[in-house]
């Protein structure tokens, strides 16, 4: 199936924040679009390593080993097992990679149900 995926277009179906949305797949991964604005929890991944790429706006990752700020077109990735907690002052648009079924938290009881957009 042919089929391109419009960011800025799947961007602009959702305005809420911290509840990624899955815009497509590859190899069992999922690729989210998510707004952001303020704190996350702390939390870490034990199994996987956890990718940010800011499309829009600005992130601030702070790590147990230092902070991270990216601006558009800037990604980091945290290794597994790293605490680390996503902050951002101004709304912030990221498209996350992550093995499908992660949970967002790092726990399943407390993370958010991924949808699709």
């Amino acid at each position: 199936m042919l089929e391109k995926i419009n960011l800025a277009e799947k961007l602009s179906k959702f305005s809420d924040h911290w509840s990624p949305k899955i815009a497509g797949n590859y190899n069992g991964n999922d690729i989210m679009l998510v707004k952001v604005l303020g704190e996350f929890v702390w939390h870490k991944h034990d199994d996987t390593d956890d990718f940010f790429l800011v499309l829009e706006g600005e992130l601030t990752i702070e790590t147990e080993h230092g902070n991270i700020i990216l601006g558009p077109g800037e990604l980091y990735v945290v290794p597994k097992g790293v605490m680390h907690r996503p902050i951002a002052h101004v709304e912030t648009s990221l498209l996350l990679i992550e093995p499908g079924g992660t949970p967002n938290t790092g726990d399943p009881e407390t993370a958010v149900e991924k949808t699709q957009v």
